[in-house]
Formats: structure tokens, C-alpha cells, sequence
């Protein structure tokens, strides 16, 4: 693929994901990483996007702390934040629940804590599912379209897969949490799985670092109220007035 044809091909995906990130731009064009970063640092240099650490934004949304998509570094930031968050989450987890683990890289975490052989679980991450499986764990995973990188199934044949399932809770991953637009998430097609995840759940906990409020991404899958949010530290105090909020550092 000639490096102009590369160039058109990053463009539309930004445009249609609102972020993207180096290791699936290169698994989707068929290039190393290496190529994938000198593209992303010429379409920079002609003011195309941004290039962030991992990946690449639109130019308008790279302004720290400054509303959709900010960042696409899932599995490379606030660690420690995440392990606390998961650790505490899977001590939730009880005797003869039905548990659905979204895909995401707080949950993945989440997912290695988990050691409730009692309940039952169900995930649409390719990778939850095997490590779970490895634990010897009653895992089921949602039947759809695999997404790379994340290894996340989506879409509406994921939703309708799930119909029959009455959780009895939800442990939802997001990349953005805004008082007014709720949960979001920059791919319709997995929110359309993460909202009926939440629909199908009687307790609904979101797994957020700090980082993550005050974002917007395209598409919300739910609203804050009647969620519980389970994070490292608030830094706003007004969250509490719209969603239950529990800080573990």
C-alpha cells in the first residue's frame, strides 16, 4: 500500500472513531508499528491530527483536558489507579451471581482478580473470557463481530446474543464521564452493547480512573444515575449528586 493510500485510510478512521491507536492502525493496514508512527507523525507535521502517546487524535480534541477522546492510552496509563479499582471490584462479586464483564483494559484487570468459582460470568472480551476459562470459571462470551486490538465482541448480533440474560451485575468499563451526557464511548457499535449490558443488569458498576471524568466521547450507553462508580479518587465532589461514587485510594 503506497504511503498516500496509508495516509487517506488514517484519516477516515480517526474520522469514524474519534481516536485511534498505532497497534490497530497497524494490524488494520498490514504495516509495522513503526511505519504506522512515521505516518501519523507526517500527518501531524501538515496540522492533519495530533499524534498522542500510543496513537493519534483529531487536532481540535488534543487539548489537555479538553473534552472527546483526549487520550487512546487504555492499557498504558494510571495502572496503579486500575489495579486498586479492580481489586476492590472483584470483592463484590457473590455466591450465585450472573456477572457481565465488559471489554476494556479496568475490567481486564478486574478479570485477574476474580477467584469466585459460585458465580457464573459472561463477557464480551475475547481475552476476559480466556483467562477466566484458564481459571476454570463458568465464562460465556456474547456471539457477534470481533473488533481487533481490544478483541472486544460488538454490534447488534452481539446485542440480541445477550437478550435471555438476566444479570445480577455489570461491571462496565468507559472513556468518558460527563454529568450531563452520562457514560460514553467513541464506537456506536460497542455502546450499543455496553447499554444493553446495563439494561439487563439489576447493579451497574463503572470501573474509572480519575482521569476519566469530565470527558465526552461519541456515543452514551447509559446515564450516571442509579450507577455505581468505583474509582480512585474524586476530584469532583458534584458527581456525587447524580451517581453513587466509592474511591478505593
Amino acid at each position: 500500500m503506497l504511503q498516500e493510500e496509508r495516509f487517506n485510510r488514517i484519516l477516515e478512521e480517526l474520522s469514524l472513531r474519534g481516536a485511534v491507536k498505532s497497534i490497530n492502525l497497524a494490524e488494520m493496514l498490514d504495516v509495522s508499528e513503526s511505519t504506522v508512527r512515521r505516518d501519523i507523525n507526517e500527518l501531524e507535521r501538515s496540522g492533519k491530527l495530533r499524534k498522542v502517546f500510543g496513537g493519534a487524535v483529531p487536532v481540535k480534541d488534543a487539548i489537555k483536558g479538553g473534552g472527546v477522546n483526549s487520550f487512546v492510552t487504555d492499557h498504558e496509563g494510571h495502572v496503579e489507579e486500575k489495579e486498586a479499582i479492580a481489586r476492590y471490584a472483584a470483592g463484590l462479586i457473590e455466591d450465585g451471581d450472573l456477572v457481565f464483564i465488559d471489554a476494556g483494559s479496568t475490567t481486564e484487570k478486574l478479570v485477574e482478580h476474580i477467584d469466585n468459582s459460585k458465580a457464573s460470568y459472561m463477557t464480551n472480551g475475547l481475552i476476559h473470557a480466556q483467562k477466566l476459562a484458564r481459571k476454570g470459571l463458568d465464562v460465556s462470551v456474547v456471539s457477534g463481530r470481533v473488533k481487533g486490538g481490544r478483541l472486544s465482541v460488538i454490534g447488534s448480533r452481539a446485542v440480541k446474543s445477550m437478550a435471555s440474560y438476566n444479570f445480577t451485575k455489570c461491571f462496565m468499563g468507559t472513556n468518558g464521564i460527563n454529568e450531563e451526557k452520562g457514560f460514553t464511548t467513541p464506537d456506536l457499535d460497542e455502546a450499543m452493547v455496553k447499554e444493553e449490558a446495563v439494561r439487563l443488569s439489576r447493579k451497574v458498576y463503572v470501573l474509572a480512573d480519575s482521569s476519566k471524568f469530565g470527558r465526552i466521547s461519541s456515543a452514551t450507553f447509559a446515564g450516571l444515575a442509579g450507577a455505581c462508580i468505583i474509582t480512585d479518587k474524586l476530584a469532583d465532589e458534584a458527581y456525587r449528586g447524580y451517581a453513587e461514587v466509592i474511591e478505593v485510594l
